[in-house]
C-alpha cells in the first residue's frame, strides 16, 4: 500500500527540487514524489522523503548514537540552549517563517523554534536515517527529508527565512542561497569548556579543535555577517544513565566503548555545558 503523503511535507514540496534535475519541482505520485522527468524519490513509512541518492554519508547517527540522543534530550538537559536557538531563530523572522534545520538529528531544535513560531513550517535535513524517524514526527508543522548537508540542497533558491545549524556540519554557500535577502543563520557550536569534566576523564572522546572559532569565520565570512552572539554556560549534575547517553549521542561514540565506560570513577556527576549561539544576517 502506497504511503500517504504527511501534511508538514505536503506543505513545505513548494519548497524543494529533484535532487537530480536541481530545477524542477516535485509532486506527490502513489507514496512517492516525482518530478516532470521522472525522478522519483520515496516517502519512508515513517514520514520523512527519501531524497538522499548514491553513497550516503557515514556522518550520521547509528540507531544507537539516535536512540542515546533522544534519551539525553528528553531529559530537558539541554533546555536552555535549545530556548536561545528558538528566540535568536524568532527574532526577526515573520510570522510565517519558513525554517530549515541542516543536520537536524532528532528535530529537537527544530521543534523549539516552531513552538516559538506558531505560524511557521520547517523542513529538517539529515543522513541518518534513524533520526529522521524522530525528526519527522518532532512537531506538527515539521517535515524532514533525507539529504547530505555537504551536497547542494534540494530547496529553490531564496524560499527560507531562517537556517539552524546546531552542532552540524556547514554548508555556508548552500545556506546563503536558500534564505532569503532578509534571511537569518543561526549556528550553535562547542567551546573549549563544553563537557570538559567529560572529555578529561575519557580519553577517546573527540576534543575540540581551537581553531574551530577561526575556521568558522572564515568558512561564513563571505556569505554572513555575525548580527549577535549568546554564551550559554552552566553546571548541571549528570547521573550514570545520562553521562552514557551523553557519550552515545556525540561523534564520540564511534570512539568509545561501552565497557570503556564501566568503571564507576570515570564518569563525572557533573559536567560544564558551554556552547556559542550566533544569528548571522546575509550579506
Amino acid at each position: 500500500m502506497p504511503v500517504s503523503l504527511p501534511p508538514a511535507l505536503e506543505r513545505s514540496l513548494d519548497l524543494l527540487r529533484c535532487p537530480t534535475c536541481r530545477t524542477r519541482r516535485l509532486h506527490p505520485d502513489r507514496g512517492a514524489l516525482r518530478c516532470s522527468a521522472g525522478h522519483t524519490f520515496d516517502i519512508a513509512r515513517h514520514g520523512y522523503a527519501a531524497l538522499l541518492t548514491g553513497t550516503r554519508a557515514a556522518s550520521g547517527d547509528d540507531a544507537a548514537m539516535a536512540q542515546a540522543r533522544d534519551r539525553f534530550l528528553s531529559t530537558g538537559t539541554y533546555a536552555p540552549i535549545r530556548e536561545v536557538v528558538a528566540r535568536l531563530a524568532a527574532d526577526s523572522a515573520p510570522e510565517q517563517a519558513t525554517v530549515v534545520d541542516a543536520g537536524c538529528g532528532t528535530g529537537h531544535y527544530l521543534a523549539g523554534v516552531l513552538d516559538q513560531l506558531p505560524g511557521a513550517r520547517g523542513l529538517g535535513l539529515d543522513t541518518s536515517v534513524r533520526a529522521l524517524r524522530s525528526a519527522a514526527r518532532a512537531h506538527a508543522r515539521a517535515a524532514a527529508a533525507a539529504w547530505d548537508v555537504f551536497r547542494p540542497f534540494p530547496l529553490a533558491d531564496g524560499v527560507v527565512d531562517v537556517v539552524l545549524d546546531v552542532f552540524a556540519p556547514r554548508n555556508p554557500a548552500e545556506f546563503r542561497r536558500v534564505l532569503r535577502p532578509a534571511g537569518r543563520l543561526v549556528v550553535v557550536r562547542p567551546t573549549g569548556r563544553h563537557l570538559a569534566e567529560l572529555r578529561g576523564r575519557v580519553p577517546a572522546m573527540v576534543t575540540i579543535d581551537p581553531a574551530k572559532e577561526q575556521r568558522l569565520h572564515r568558512a561564513l565570512d563571505p556569505f554572513f555577517g555575525a548580527a549577535v552572539t549568546e554564551q550559554v554556560e552552566y553546571v548541571m549534575p549528570l547521573a550514570e544513565r545520562e553521562a552514557l547517553d551523553l557519550v552515545g549521542m556525540t561523534p564520540s561514540a564511534r570512539h568509545v566503548r561501552r565497557a570503556d565506560l564501566a568503571d564507576d570513577d570515570l564518569l563525572p556527576d557533573r559536567v560544564t555545558v558551554s556552547v556559542l549561539a550566533t544569528a548571522y544576517q546575509a550579506r
